[in-house]
């Protein structure tokens, strides 16, 4: 009877280690997708820097985000973008869910938590269906302000509101944290959830600190 028991508990717990280890592996691969996100529009907006100043990178930025975040998606067949509580494009626009991260993203910078090292990753139900969703804070850098502060030069205020009339994005400080990136994954075939079941529901630590990837100046988030 007792080696029955034993038998019983193994089976039962061997779904939830499986799906501890996809987990794991989802959040990495989120990581890594955010990170190269990163250096590739850190590139182009280095290059558009340096071609004719931040006046120019608005205008890189502008034509280069969305085909860079769209690369990814095709890629992995995920949702992979950025948002923020103020948006420069009406497209970015959190949806409930990211707005509430967002928040929390905000409060724990407040209580002290390195911006750099700030994420979260969960799964849930998103429009009816079962996901793994994911986000990574964007500190606000020195440089972020030239375009996101709260004393922008005319010029480049000039291009903003030619390019991105609705923008809100700004009077953002050196640390703030300014947006954040954003994933969405969908589940098919994996661990089996309620709508109220969460990664905690499974003893795994949803906010682990990582601070490999820090970002740099983004625009148009």
């Amino acid at each position: 009877m007792k080696h029955l028991m034993v038998m019983v508990c193994v089976f039962a717990l061997a779904p939830v280690h499986a799906w501890a280890g996809e987990y794991d592996e989802r959040v990495a691969a989120s990581r890594a997708t955010v990170k190269e996100f990163m250096q590739s529009l850190k590139g182009e907006l280095q290059k558009g820097m340096q071609e004719g100043g931040p006046v120019n990178a608005i205008g890189v930025c502008n034509r280069t985000a969305r085909g860079i975040a769209n690369t990814y998606s095709a890629r992995n067949g995920w949702s992979v973008g950025r948002t923020s509580l103020k948006v420069r494009s009406p497209d970015n626009a959190p949806d409930a869910w990211e707005e509430a991260v967002l928040q929390k993203f905000d409060q724990r910078r407040q209580d002290g938590e390195d911006p750099a090292g700030i994420e979260h990753h969960e799964a849930v139900k998103h429009e009816g269906e079962k996901v793994f969703r994911y986000m990574k804070a964007i500190p606000t850098a020195e440089l972020c302000v030239v375009c996101h502060g709260s004393d922008i030069d005319p010029l480049v205020d000039a291009q903003l509101q030619k390019l991105y009339p609705q923008d809100q994005a700004r009077g953002y400080k050196p640390g703030d944290i300014r947006g954040a990136f954003t994933i969405i994954q969908p589940l098919n075939g994996g661990q089996e959830y309620s709508a109220k079941a969460t990664v905690s529901d499974y003893g795994l630590r949803p906010n682990p600190t990582y601070a490999q990837i820090q970002p740099a100046a983004f625009d148009e988030t």
